[in-house]
């Protein structure tokens, strides 16, 4: 067997991604260190490492996102590096180099491709210095130079915060009457979330597609691209659902190939080692603009993970430790389809709200093609102090028909109470007919939210005491007219008395 790169390394985050990266690092024999909040103290990412410390209050500000505390603890347990996750300190130059000053590795990119990239007008500017494409768009400092700029570049515009991302600082603007307001509400939100309230003027695509394309580099000037990821189903800016390859009708082999060696080009314009994401809009004609790079591992890593049989944790952590790739970008091959739910406890009727408090019961899908990546388990808290991601479901299928009817099967099997989450929300979503087809953009929940949110704010609980009803229905009607209970569930019932059965035991 191989040695380990790295003898223990501390893993800076919570929730699913602490978990998914433990995970990881016991399959390179290599021992893992947690850390924890108050709240946190019980949390899975705490049960799973071989050892966890403590780091300070619930407020992420006193806890998770204090360098200090976390350099301090990563010495006293000994460790030889640190994995950030994403979020929090993942994608902080300032913690990068006080793992370097500690004389610990970090396991990420250079803190100058961090600070080239942190910054979206910085990183515009050098993306254009390198050839990339760039949306048309300036950097205003007052209400009467967006006036102007937007009109030179032509409305709709967004506005969008400099130092930030996420959604936050992001307006679209539909004419100049609206400019001054949006401009102003943007500034305020952006010095809210990142002490900064520069903001700038882009052109606004019109019914554009999210794209992002994963780039893996090592420090000997490797640089791959491993194919796309279409995130444009979102709801405030913010990713809920991702999948590759994207159904877009603009999707070609050369397209893509296109966007990939625009993707490795920007990532070696910062000299960038470990893996990142170049994201990217298209428009309907398949054109497509540089959007910004984020210097970390996605949220969405899995489907990539699934489709080229590679795990990007185990790259990374490799990378690291000095090894170089190992191949090269013709090695590479993707197959098949994968889609990721991120699971949320959030209630969708009243606009996505957090919905924090105890999880009762957890009963989680599985199967062939199917892999949930979770941070919960029955009688877990989620905490109203951070992001409320239960999960992230995925599915893996040879084609994308496939893979739907596959995430249709596997969502149906997914039990959560106690607290209201997105699951409902995401079973309309996969049987409306123009995403079973393929068409959307980033503009599609806001467009058909009558028929994806129009359902009342229930608890989950009441969602699968339907699914009980259900049962006991399909039962008198099999002692009835003697027809099985498989043959009632035919009868026009979406899910299957067979499921809700088992959802039937599972509240008992």
């Amino acid at each position: 067997m191989a040695r380990p790169p790295f003898k223990k390394v501390l893993v800076a985050n919570r929730g699913e991604i602490a978990v998914r990266v433990t995970r990881t690092l016991r399959e390179m024999g290599i021992r893992s260190v947690a850390i924890y909040s108050d709240v946190d103290r019980a949390a899975l990412h705490v049960r799973v490492a071989d050892e966890a410390y403590p780091v300070g209050p619930a407020p992420a500000a006193e806890s998770y996102l204090r360098i200090d505390k976390v350099i301090d603890v990563a010495k006293r347990a000994g460790c030889d590096a640190v994995h950030p996750g994403y979020g929090f300190l993942s994608e902080n130059p300032a913690f990068a180099d006080a793992c370097e000053e500690a004389g610990i590795t970090f396991i990420g990119p250079p803190a100058s491709a961090m600070r080239q990239m942190g910054s979206k007008t910085a990183a515009r500017a050098k993306m254009a210095e390198a050839g990339v494409p760039i949306v048309p768009g300036a950097t205003c400092d007052t209400t009467e130079e967006a006036t102007a700029a937007a009109k030179k570049i032509g409305f709709p515009v967004m506005l969008k915060a400099a130092g930030g991302g996420g959604g936050k600082g992001m307006r679209l603007v539909e004419s100049a009457a609206d400019l001054a307001a949006g401009y102003e509400r943007a500034r305020s939100e952006a010095m809210k979330a990142f002490g900064d309230d520069t903001v700038y003027v882009e052109k606004a695509i019109v019914r554009p597609r999210h794209i992002e394309i994963q780039v893996l580099a090592d420090r000997y000037g490797e640089t791959v691209h491993l194919f796309e990821r279409d995130c444009s189903i979102q709801r405030r800016h913010q990713k809920v659902l991702e999948e590759t390859p994207t159904p877009s009708p603009a999707r070609t082999p050369e397209r893509i190939a296109e966007m990939g060696a625009v993707a490795v080009r920007a990532a070696k314009a910062v000299g960038y080692v470990s893996a990142g994401t170049v994201e990217l809009l298209m428009a309907e004609d398949g054109s497509f603009y540089f959007l910004e790079m984020n210097t970390r591992l996605q949220v969405e890593h899995p489907i990539t993970e699934l489709v080229t049989g590679l795990d990007l944790v185990r790259e990374l952590v490799r990378i690291a430790a000095g090894e170089p790739l190992g191949f090269a970008q013709g090695d590479v091959v993707a197959r098949g389809h994968a889609i990721e739910c991120r699971v949320y406890a959030e209630d969708p009727a009243s606009g996505f709200l957090p919905s924090p408090g105890k999880i009762e019961r957890l009963v989680t899908p599985s199967g062939p093609g199917v892999r949930d990546d979770g941070g919960a388990y029955p009688g877990a808290e989620v905490s109203s102090y951070y992001d409320p991601l239960v999960s992230k479901l995925c599915v893996w299928a040879p084609t994308r028909e496939r893979a739907v009817m596959r995430m249709r099967r596997a969502l149906g099997e997914y039990v959560v109470t106690g607290i209201r989450t997105n699951l409902a929300f995401h079973e309309k979503l996969f049987s409306h007919p123009e995403f079973v087809a393929g068409d959307y953009d980033t503009g599609f929940i806001e467009r058909h939210k009558d028929q994806l949110l129009g359902y009342p704010s229930v608890p989950e609980l009441d969602r699968d005491a339907v699914s009980v009803a259900i049962a006991i229905a399909a039962a008198k009607l099999e002692r009835a007219t003697g027809a099985s209970a498989a043959q009632a569930g035919e009868s026009g019932s979406r899910l299957s008395p067979w499921v809700a059965q088992h959802r039937a035991r599972t509240l008992r």
